[in-house]
């Protein structure tokens, strides 16, 4: 279209050029020749006059012509001036033609990365961040906001098309956004909010923290919305969050008699949306080199807790489940029941996750009332006080009173763990039996898994164990053992509970007797740790080797390579070795001298997890001995129990997450 306008508007221009008349010189020419002829015939004696005419008649064609070339030469530079513009249009429209399909471009390749798997699900996690933010500096009311939570639960997809530029707008630029943002359908799955100390890979001490990560993500990709707020330590590990961003406006929670201000930093870690508080005023609660073993502990739990609590009800939040772990965050439930579900939450119930009851925090009474707690209402059998040290209160158990389900993580049966494993919480545990359930952990098996793992030499799968080969001579290869096969391999990865006493090292020896080679390494929390080096002195052996420098890829190649990998336990919920060496193809076997410490886990007559019965139907009984044997003496048998088991999955998105999802079904019709 520019195209044909530039050649239009020269066509018309031609129009006004200066136009010369052929008539007029014709005319003028005739004239004067008739004059000449008349003055030769009249004067035809008169020469020099004749003369005269003559040269003024060439002068004239001269002026002519030249008048007639300057013309032509004007008309040719105003020709060449209009093709130079029409030129300059022509490449003035070939670069706005170039810069719309660079942007088209752009836009397909943003639209693209938009629509993966995991940016789509940041961009609404971030938006719903944003929401959050919106409410706390007064921009929209709680009501406004919860109507566009929904809309963005609702239609995820969409989210990723329209709001794929959100960290260069504005939150009111958002707002503006939002508003069209048409509420297309109801929200699916539930909307759940963690509330906890640790988050791979943000904090980690324990196993809360892979935990935590692992369930998340489980339950995002079976569509439920999942957000986690933890206390912004000073010692977090921020390299992995994107859109990391402060709230501009700050929230203030109550505490020991005030309301004190807190800054509130939002963000993404693998497609979860993360909320950090940070107070002000006590802002060395958070400000220290470790995350526990402090003698405030309490206090600063107890903050944090109240905080996320405020939080929630001040940005608007509605959600479903309020998912608290262990005693730091046990004060949730109390705290919820007596002064926030009145604060909009009416629809909001307590799920309280226990990785074990030996930690429970008993302090006295009177701290409560720092929070906004009732001493007196709480101090009693019923609820708050501890069974044994009546005179305080069990900040653990006011947890399993006050939220409607509990989860503990074993490999025992709930009434297996209530008489052996309940640290004097037997009678309040007993008195709640029918609000516990038992869930595994889980690994995470987009890191775990041989089919697709980075640092293996060769994939292999329970349909195609050939590459398990390839990694078993590349592992002995590397580590300078002889290159076999069908040697039997046995790894262990070393924790510092690892108790290998005078048995063990006997069942060792008795089987690098037999050629079986032995691979011992130390894990990331304990490189180099006693028993490992304990055990280096003991067991020199050609067929040994031990690594004390901790090695991720190595550490996947041992799992690869192995057929037996030794375990301390096959409840291992820090560095789930049992799931992985399952998934791996290599049998767990319990290193342990006593027989009836773990070979009696599985209570036959109680329900016990998926988990906990195929061990038990499985490796869950083999001494190291016995099951060298049978690789040796019944390898077709072997290799069948072995495909078998990595066909299992023992993943957080399994079982683990299966329990989770049961646990909020039922405290919606609470």
């Amino acid at each position: 279209m520019k195209m044909e306008s530039v050649i239009n508007s020269t066509i018309l221009s031609l129009a006004c050029f200066p136009k010369s008349n052929p008539s007029i010189h014709h005319q003028k020419t005739v004239k004067a020749r008739r004059t000449v002829c008349c003055s030769l015939s009249k004067n035809s004696n008169n020469g020099g006059d004749a003369n005269g005419l003559l040269k003024e008649e060439e002068e004239e064609k001269y002026n002519d012509i030249w008048l007639l070339f300057k013309e032509a030469q004007q008309n040719i530079l105003y020709l060449n001036k209009l093709r130079l513009l029409a030129v300059e249009e022509l490449n003035k429209a070939n670069r706005e033609k170039q810069l719309l399909l660079d942007k088209i471009q752009q836009l397909e390749a943003v639209n693209k990365l938009a629509l993966s798997e995991g940016n789509e699900q940041s961009l609404w996690r971030e938006l719903l961040l944003r929401i959050d933010s919106m409410v706390l500096t007064g921009l929209i009311d709680s009501a406004e906001a919860s109507g566009m939570r929904k809309a963005v639960m609702s239609n995820k997809f969409s989210v990723a098309l329209v709001f794929f530029d959100i960290r260069q707008k504005t939150d009111a630029e958002l707002l503006a956004q939002l508003r069209h943002f048409s509420d297309g359908s109801r929200k699916i799955g539930f909307h759940i909010i963690q509330i906890c100390t640790e988050m791979e890979p943000l904090v980690s001490v324990g196993s809360l923290s892979s935990y935590v990560t692992g369930l998340s993500k489980a339950l995002q990709k079976k569509g439920h919305i999942v957000e986690v707020i933890l206390p912004k330590y000073a010692c977090l590990d921020l390299t992995e969050m994107q859109g990391l961003r402060e709230i501009e406006a700050e929230l203030y929670s109550y505490f020991n008699g005030q309301l004190h201000g807190n800054r509130i930093w939002t963000g993404i870690v693998h497609g979860i949306g993360v909320t950090l508080i940070q107070p002000l005023y006590y802002s060395s609660f958070f400000d220290r080199e470790r995350v526990y073993g402090y003698s405030d502990d309490f206090e600063r739990f107890t903050y944090f807790s109240r905080a996320s609590l405020d939080y929630i009800a001040k940005s608007g939040k509605q959600p479903d489940v309020l998912h608290i772990h262990n005693w730091e965050t046990a004060i949730v439930g109390p705290l919820f029941w007596d002064i926030f579900v009145k604060q909009g939450l009416g629809g909001t119930r307590v799920l309280l996750t226990c990785h074990g009851f030996d930690s429970q925090c008993l302090e006295q009474p009177d701290k409560l009332a720092l929070c906004g707690l009732d001493p007196a209402r709480l101090h009693r059998p019923d609820r708050l006080q501890d069974h044994t040290m009546t005179h305080l209160v069990n900040i653990l158990k006011g947890g399993l009173v006050y939220s409607n389900k509990v989860v503990m993580v074993s490999i025992y049966s709930k009434e297996r763990i209530i008489n052996s494993f309940s640290h004097g919480l037997e009678s309040t545990l007993a008195i709640h039996k029918d609000k516990l359930l038992v869930s595994p952990c889980g690994f995470d098996n987009s890191t775990w898994d041989p089919s697709k793992d980075k640092f293996l030499p060769k994939n292999y799968s329970a349909d195609d164990l050939k590459g398990k080969s390839i990694c078993k001579v590349a592992l002995q290869q590397q580590l300078g053992l002889s290159k076999n096969s069908s040697t039997v391999l046995v790894g262990c990865i070393s924790t510092e509970s690892l108790d290998f006493d005078l048995n063990n090292q006997k069942a060792v020896w008795n089987a690098t007797q037999k050629s079986v080679q032995f691979i011992f390494m130390g894990s990331k929390a304990t490189s180099a740790d006693g028993a490992l080096e304990y055990l280096k002195q003991e067991l020199k052996d050609e067929t040994v080797r031990f690594i004390n420098k901790y090695d991720e890829a190595l550490l996947h190649l041992i799992f690869a390579g192995s057929d037996i990998i030794l375990c301390q336990s096959f409840h291992d919920p820090l560095l789930q070795v049992p799931l992985k060496a399952l998934k791996y193809g290599a049998a767990p076997v319990a290193v342990t001298s006593n027989e009836n410490k773990f070979r009696h886990f599985v209570d036959h007559k109680q329900e016990t997890t998926r988990f906990s019965r195929f061990i038990s139907s499985t490796f869950g009984y083999l001494p190291l001995s016995q099951a060298v044997d049978e690789i040796k003496n019944n390898p077709s048998k072997w290799k069948q129990k072995i495909v078998d088991a990595m066909a299992k999955d023992f993943s957080w998105n399994a079982e683990c997450c299966d329990v989770h999802v049961s646990a909020y079904t039922a405290l919606k019709s609470l």
